[in-house]
């Protein structure tokens, strides 16, 4: 699979639209190359330089292996057949939240999207364990990611 966006390059800056500096909206995401099998996608926004440890962005969940985009700004969806289910985040929401890391060094996010072998059990809400958790009762088809960078001056 190729996880890229419209809203920015892989490993390049995240537009400020995207992060808690602007709108903090949720950027485009599309993928191509599906492996055949897949019953569920996944995709996990999350921030590996965060003070406190790994800083979870976003999680959503069982979306429909036929989708293959998300669009930009996407709402709060709890859970829709549209487009899967989310999960909370650290922030403590159901919703993606962008970028938002102490004055200092750019951090990197990484958008990570599982192809996996069947829904996850899980229902709106799931913490990040929860859903590593279910996940790992899965077989993972195939998995990519994205690296987007953002900092804040000091």
């Amino acid at each position: 699979m190729n996880l890229s966006s419209a809203s920015f390059e892989s490993d390049e800056t995240i537009p400020t639209r995207h992060t808690c500096d602007g709108q903090n909206v949720s950027p485009s995401l599309s993928w191509d190359s599906v492996p055949e099998g897949t019953e569920a996608l996944v995709l996990v926004c999350d921030d590996p330089d965060a003070p406190g440890g790994v800083f979870t962005h976003w999680l959503l969940y069982n979306i429909s292996p036929e989708l293959r985009a998300l669009p930009e700004g996407l709402s709060p969806v709890g859970e829709t057949d549209e487009y899967g289910v989310e999960g909370r985040n650290d922030f403590g929401n159901l919703r993606y939240e962008g970028p938002c890391p102490p004055a200092g060094p750019a951090h990197r996010y990484y958008f990570r999207l599982y192809a996996v072998d069947a829904p996850l059990e899980l229902t709106a809400g799931a913490s990040r364990q929860q859903l590593f958790d279910a996940l790992s009762e899965r077989e993972v088809l195939d998995e990519t990611d994205l690296l987007g960078r953002h900092g804040r001056s000091t």
